[in-house]
């Protein structure tokens, strides 16, 4: 078994069974990936993959658990790397995020830019998406931060630190019957259609529940993951929107009237979350300090070390998080 067959198989995984697709991550030949994985598959003595001709259909559950391992092997061959890296030069490398638009747009560009320059040689990229497509960027170890709000079950296998608490908030036309509303109540805005965020649809504090507890019925007329595609639609007419605070523009938005949503939804907490196990750069380090001035590295360390997510959320059950 060589640590090249590792890597191709890991490839085939995370491209979703593409060979084609695995050897132009590789740099490789599509003979080449195939060529590599029957010689692992025969020394292995069992199936990785089910085929159907030369294409692959799925995984094997023998395959699974041996493709999660590889995944686990070639992290800590990485982790080995970054030791050696951090040694030659700590100011070079590279930082993947997987976020949602609403910190890549509000919350993350003053981050980043402090970051940047303070780390010009450390390469950024930013990966967006909802907390279902970030998890699986995680899953495939494609990112090295997920930063998200809720969803902590999609994350079984990260160190999820909270960062800031934010509220909802309500946005509709200066012409609209709640603008001139300082508290609505969920009836007053149940009369009307709903813009929101897909993952308002997911978890104990979804909308659905919360209007249901009050027996009534929100009526949703749009959902979508970009905040501004929701004040879009709000703009047109569609409906009333519900969205993060921290993604009201003062400026950009003045047009629409921004109403405090407090009163009616729960405080939602937003975090940053690493591999268990992985191996933390400086400049990782430093950017969860700028995101969340409370992480310290060694209170960052104390939670990697900690046996379960448990155990970190006992680390900072007496840290009062920010609002923002």
């Amino acid at each position: 078994m060589k640590l090249q067959q590792l890597r191709y198989l890991a490839a085939v995984a995370q491209s979703g069974l593409n060979i084609t697709a695995a050897a132009e991550k590789l740099h490789t030949s599509q003979p080449a990936v195939s060529k590599q994985l029957k010689l692992l598959e025969d020394e292995l003595g069992f199936r990785i993959f089910v085929r159907s001709g030369r294409t692959l259909t799925k995984i094997t559950p023998a395959g699974q658990q041996v493709i999660d391992r590889a995944i686990k092997i070639l992290r800590e061959v990485q982790n080995i790397k970054g030791i050696s890296d951090d040694l030659k030069d700590e100011h070079r490398g590279t930082l993947s995020i997987g976020t949602t638009h609403t910190q890549a747009r509000y919350v993350l560009p003053s981050v980043i830019q402090q970051f940047r320059a303070r780390y010009p040689e450390v390469r950024l990229h930013l990966h967006q998406g909802t907390s279902e497509q970030i998890a699986e960027m995680a899953a495939l170890d494609r990112i090295d931060f997920a930063i998200a709000t809720g969803s902590q079950d999609l994350f079984p296998n990260l160190v999820l630190l909270p960062c800031y608490q934010w509220y909802r908030r309500i946005v509709v036309p200066a012409d609209h019957p709640l603008a001139t509303v300082k508290k609505p109540t969920l009836a007053q805005i149940a009369a009307y259609p709903i813009v929101t965020y897909v993952f308002s649809f997911t978890g104990s504090s979804s909308l659905p529940q919360i209007f249901a507890k009050a027996g009534l019925t929100a009526n949703v007329a749009l959902t979508a993951r970009d905040a501004d595609v929701i004040k879009t639609y709000v703009r047109l007419g569609f409906g009333v929107g519900i969205l993060a605070d921290v993604a009201v523009d003062p400026e950009t938005d003045k047009d629409l009237v921004s109403i405090d949503a407090s009163h009616l939804f729960p405080l939602h907490t937003t975090w940053i979350g690493f591999s268990r196990g992985g191996l933390l750069r400086r400049y990782m380090y430093e950017f969860m300090q700028l995101f969340a001035p409370h992480l310290k590295r060694r209170l960052i360390d104390d939670a990697a070390n900690a046996a379960d997510q448990q155990e970190v959320d006992a680390l900072f059950a007496d840290i009062t998080l920010p609002i923002r």
